[in-house]
C-alpha cells in the first residue's frame, strides 16, 4: 500500500478539529461520531446528565476574557448574557469588571463574592429597591438612564450618563439601542443628555465620572464605534467648557457580533484595538482634552462560542414538503430564533452516517407553530429518534432568556474543563415548578 493510500485512512482515524468560529476552541469530532469538548465525551455526558443541556467550555471563556484584557481598556462582562455564581467568580478571577441590570443579577454577583467596586448597575427602569441595594453594596458605578432617576440615586455614588448618540449600528431593530426613538439612554441631539449632566452635577453627593453609550447587539463593523467616539468626545468637550469638569471615563458598551453559523461575520476585534484608541486620541487632541479611560462591555463575545446545547431527537416526521426533526427542547431554552430570526447550525453526535445530508427543520417540543430552532439544518437523511444533536454558540442569551413555557423545566448548565464536568446550575425539576405554586 502506498503512502498516498495510507494517509486518508490515517486521517480518518484522527480527531477532527471543528470550526472555531462557532464551536468551542477545544471541540473535536471523533472517528466514532462522538464530539469531545475539553476532553469530555458529549455522548457520555448526555447519558449521565440527560438532555437538553447547556454545556460551557471554561477554557474558551478564559481565552475570550484574555483576548479582551489585551486591549488598553477596562473590560466589564455584561452579566445579562449569562450569569451564575460560578461564572461571576470566573470573571472576577480573569480581572474583569461586571455590569448588572437587575437586583437579581446584583445579588448573584455579590453572593459569589464579586468585588462591588467593580460592578456597574444598568437599567432603563431601576426601582427604588434596586438603587438602594446598589448603595448598600457599594456598587462602583450607576449608569443614569433617565432624568427622573437622578433624584432617586442615594449618594455618595459615582455615576455615568448613558447617552443616545443617534448612531445606527446596522443590526436587528429589536437590539438597536444607539438610535433615536427607543427606550434607552438620553438623547444627545435632543438635549436630554446635556440636561442630565447638569442635573447630576447639581447634586454634590453624586460624582459624574463619565459617559456611556451602547449602539446595539451583533454589530460586526468598527465604524459605528468610531463615530460614537467622535460624538461623545465632542460632548465631553462641551461639558468641560460649560461646567469646567473633565470626565475621566468613556464607556462604549458592547454589542460585538459573534458567528452563529460558519461564514457569519464576527466582530473585528483587532481592527477595533487598532482604530478606536487612535480615533480617541485624535479627537481629544482636537478638543484639548486628556483621553478618558475606555470601558467595554462584551458579554456575548465572551460567552457565546464557549457554549453549546445538546438535544435528543424525539421524533422525525416527513411531510409532503419537509422533514421535521423534533427535539426535547425548543424555544423555552432558546427563544432567539423566534425573537430575532437568529440562525444556528446543528451536528449529529454519537454515531457516524454515510447518508446524504438534506435540509430539515429542527423544531421544538412546545405547543407553538413558531417553535422552530433551525429551519434549514443540514442533517443526514437517516436521522432518527434517539439521536443526539449539538447546537453550537449557545453560551450567551440562552440560559439567561430561558423560560418554563408549557411548564417544561429549564436545562442544567454543565461546565467542562480538563476532562472534568462541573454542574454550575442543576436541572430544574417539576418539584421546583410546584414549589412556587402556593395551593
Amino acid at each position: 500500500m502506498t503512502l498516498a493510500e495510507l494517509l486518508p485512512t490515517y486521517r480518518r482515524s484522527l480527531p477532527e478539529k471543528l470550526c472555531t468560529s462557532v464551536w468551542p476552541t477545544s471541540a473535536e469530532a471523533m472517528p466514532s461520531g462522538d464530539l469531545v469538548v475539553s476532553g469530555v465525551s458529549l455522548t457520555e455526558l448526555a447519558d449521565r446528565f440527560g438532555t437538553p443541556g447547556y454545556l460551557l467550555d471554561v477554557p474558551t471563556v478564559r481565552e475570550r476574557c484574555r483576548a479582551y484584557r489585551a486591549l488598553d481598556a477596562e473590560i466589564a462582562y455584561a452579566g445579562k448574557a449569562f450569569l451564575c455564581r460560578r461564572m461571576a467568580r470566573l470573571i472576577a478571577e480573569e480581572g474583569l469588571s461586571l455590569d448588572v441590570c437587575s437586583a437579581g443579577e446584583l445579588a448573584t454577583a455579590l453572593s459569589a463574592g464579586f468585588p462591588a467596586e467593580r460592578i456597574l448597575l444598568h437599567g432603563n427602569a431601576k426601582t427604588h429597591q434596586e438603587l438602594r441595594a446598589a448603595a448598600r453594596a457599594g456598587v462602583g458605578r450607576v449608569v443614569v438612564d433617565s432624568l427622573a432617576e437622578i433624584d432617586r440615586i442615594p449618594g455618595p455614588q459615582d455615576v455615568l450618563v448613558r447617552v443616545t448618540p443617534g448612531i445606527d449600528g446596522r443590526t436587528h431593530r429589536a437590539v438597536a439601542t444607539g438610535v433615536e426613538d427607543q427606550k434607552f439612554g438620553l438623547s444627545l441631539a435632543g438635549g436630554q443628555a446635556a440636561v442630565a449632566v447638569a442635573r447630576v452635577l447639581a447634586r454634590p453627593e453624586l460624582r459624574l465620572v463619565g459617559l456611556h453609550c451602547h449602539l446595539g447587539s451583533q454589530i460586526a463593523e468598527v465604524s459605528g464605534y468610531e463615530e460614537a467616539v467622535r460624538r461623545l468626545v465632542a460632548f465631553l468637550a462641551e461639558i468641560a467648557v460649560r461646567h469646567g469638569v473633565t470626565l475621566p471615563q468613556l464607556n462604549l458598551g458592547g454589542g460585538h457580533a459573534v458567528a452563529y453559523c460558519p461564514g457569519d461575520a464576527a466582530f473585528d476585534l483587532p481592527g477595533f484595538a487598532a482604530r478606536i484608541p487612535r480615533v480617541l486620541a485624535y479627537e481629544c487632541r482636537k478638543h484639548g482634552l486628556v483621553p478618558p479611560r475606555l470601558t467595554l462591555e462584551p458579554g456575548r463575545a465572551i460567552a457565546a462560542r464557549a457554549g453549546l446545547t445538546l438535544y435528543r431527537v424525539v421524533t422525525v416526521k416527513h411531510s409532503s414538503t419537509r422533514t421535521y426533526v423534533a427535539v426535547d427542547g425548543g424555544f423555552s431554552d432558546n427563544p432567539r430564533p423566534e425573537l430575532y430570526g437568529s440562525r444556528y447550525t446543528a451536528r449529529l453526535v454519537g454515531r457516524t452516517s454515510d447518508a446524504q445530508k438534506r435540509s430539515m427543520s429542527v423544531v421544538g417540543r412546545h405547543c407553538e407553530a413558531g417553535d422552530v430552532l433551525i429551519p434549514d439544518a443540514q442533517l443526514p437523511s437517516d436521522i432518527r429518534a434517539g439521536d443526539l444533536l449539538a447546537v453550537p454558540c449557545t453560551g450567551a442569551y440562552h440560559h439567561s432568556m430561558a423560560s418554563t413555557y408549557n411548564l417544561v423545566p429549564r436545562p442544567p448548565v454543565l461546565a467542562l474543563e480538563d476532562g472534568t464536568t462541573e454542574v454550575w446550575i442543576r436541572r430544574e425539576t417539576e418539584a421546583d415548578l410546584l414549589h412556587r405554586d402556593i395551593a
